[in-house]
């Protein structure tokens, strides 16, 4: 039996989130995620029971986040740091939304970073992620594996001492 639409909400709404930021600023972010939960709300009825909710949401996400991108044209986010956004990171949890790590990710070329947002932060098996983008298993692997080694280079400099902030 399914469950409530509200429980799917509540059980995948921050891993949905999660992957619209990762490819989108933060009100952009937003935006496709009501829009991904709209859109998945009018289909829910009609998903068969046995399919993986989790993996039909992210690519919900993953298609909402690209017509955001196509209403508006990529915008340098740098103005937004500047502005000084509130930016909290009390828990583990918490500083994965932490603004800086998210620029980062936002540096990757783009199939390591939908890669790593999907597989990290929406959950997704390599085999799904496969299927999202059109590829093989072991492709996504190997985007994972680089897009994780340039996260770290690219964080290890940030937090080098002299290093421009």
């Amino acid at each position: 039996m399914k469950q409530p639409f509200e429980r799917v909400v509540q059980t995948h709404g921050l891993s949905v989130l999660r992957v619209c930021r990762a490819l989108l600023d933060e009100h952009r972010a937003q935006d496709a995620w009501s829009e991904t939960f709209l859109s998945a709300l009018k289909a829910y009825p009609q998903l068969d029971q046995e399919a993986n909710v989790q993996a039909w949401l992210v690519r919900i996400a993953h298609r909402k986040a690209i017509d955001e991108l196509r209403k508006h044209r990529p915008e340098i986010v740098q103005a937004e740091v500047d502005a000084g956004d509130d930016v909290h990171s009390e828990t583990p949890a918490q500083n994965l939304e932490n603004l800086e790590l998210w620029q980062v990710v936002k540096t990757l070329p783009e199939k390591q970073r939908l890669v790593i947002a999907y597989r990290y932060l929406g959950g997704l098996s390599y085999a799904q992620i496969a299927e999202v983008l059109s590829g093989t298993p072991e492709a996504a692997r190997r985007a994972a594996a680089d897009g994780i080694k340039n996260l770290r280079s690219k964080l290890d400099e940030a937090q080098a001492p002299g290093a421009k902030r």
